[in-house]
């Protein structure tokens, strides 16, 4: 097989799906024409792509900045114009799958990830901002309760800011239950992408395999990610969730090789969808394909990585304060948000 044509041989012969993760136009138009059916975003990645193309989208930056809004609802506002132009790109294949695919993320405010009087209605002016937007809310207990109610409300959504095997747990329950509430009320339920950073995660063992001088090694670090990954689909399918694995924060062309064939959704930045491309891998589904036993002992002897591996690692009440999530929360903030607020 030539290595142009894996991405086909992904999307085309298995159950794997992937999302381009950028805003910015030209690199969404690559992703498309490679089969990208789904785009993902964050503050910084939004704030990344105003800057770019200030001179495109000039009169739609003006009209918000004369506006003086306050600085969040600037930011939102700002926001609001790179996700709805991919919204807009996305459109024929959300109109094709019949709502299955197509849907571009909105981030609700990172600084905002335990107030629920805040991202609730949030969350309900970025979903109007067009029909394939897939509000993104933080897998913490405040944002697992807003998933919940704008699900029963029929509002899709993703849960980001997620590294473990107990958030992806509690998203598909809560999307269970709020899909629940939904058709008792008559209402079509929201879709939710259950999203699992792995890359993040094995940023973060890898500090803490070196700060503990633990047994684990670079070779049983890159694979913690994938461990978590392997994990939780494996419980999804034995528990028949409608929720469906976002598998996010790639670091290398193992995450996607590992997970292909996986009834799941890689979401795949620009710069290693070209290392796909150039990077013969194989054409074979390694979804089954178990972590090694002794890796996973290893890694087992660091803490930080059992509650992330473990179905009871982690209660709802301690996903805000799991090293990782401070850290990506704080970069979503400080390299995004706020610097929409102050975009001038």
């Amino acid at each position: 097989m030539h290595d142009a044509d894996y991405f086909r041989w992904l999307t085309c012969r298995t159950k794997t799906a992937w999302w381009h993760d950028s805003a910015h136009p030209p690199e969404l138009a690559r992703g498309l024409a490679r089969g990208a059916v789904g785009v993902t975003t964050n503050p910084a990645l939004t704030n990344l792509a105003l800057g770019a193309n200030r001179d495109a989208w000039a009169a739609e930056i003006r009209e918000v900045l004369s506006q003086k809004p306050e600085p969040e609802r600037q930011a939102e506002l700002l926001m609001c114009i790179p996700v709805t132009h991919a919204a807009e790109a996305l459109r024929p294949v959300y109109e094709r799958t019949g709502g299955r695919q197509g849907y571009v993320c909105a981030q609700v405010n990172p600084a905002r990830a335990g107030d629920r009087e805040v991202m609730l209605p949030m969350a309900g002016r970025l979903h109007a901002w067009a029909p394939n937007i897939a509000v993104k809310l933080p897998a913490t207990a405040a944002g697992l309760d807003v998933l919940e109610e704008c699900v029963a409300e029929g509002i899709t959504v993703a849960a980001t800011v997620s590294f473990t095997v107990p958030q992806a747990i509690a998203v598909a329950e809560r999307h269970r239950r709020g899909a629940g509430r939904a058709r008792a009320a008559g209402v079509a339920p929201g879709r939710c992408f259950a999203v699992l950073m792995i890359g993040r995660l094995d940023d973060y063992l890898r500090e803490v395999a070196r700060d503990a001088r633990a047994d684990a090694g670079e070779a049983d670090v890159r694979q913690a990610g994938l461990a978590v990954a392997k994990r939780a689909y494996s419980i999804y399918r034995a528990e028949r969730y409608d929720a469906v694995l976002l598998v996010a924060a790639m670091r290398g062309t193992h995450h996607v090789a590992e997970l292909a064939g996986a009834d799941l959704i890689l979401s795949i930045a620009p710069p290693f969808q070209e290392q796909v491309l150039a990077g013969g891998l194989p054409q074979e589904e390694r979804i089954g394909a178990e972590v090694a036993p002794d890796v996973i002992a290893r890694l087992s002897r660091m803490p930080e990585f059992v509650r992330a591996y473990e179905p009871d690692g982690l209660a709802p009440e301690e996903f805000v304060s799991y090293g990782v999530t401070q850290r990506t929360l704080a970069q979503f903030s400080d390299a995004g948000w706020r610097l929409m607020e102050s975009f001038r």
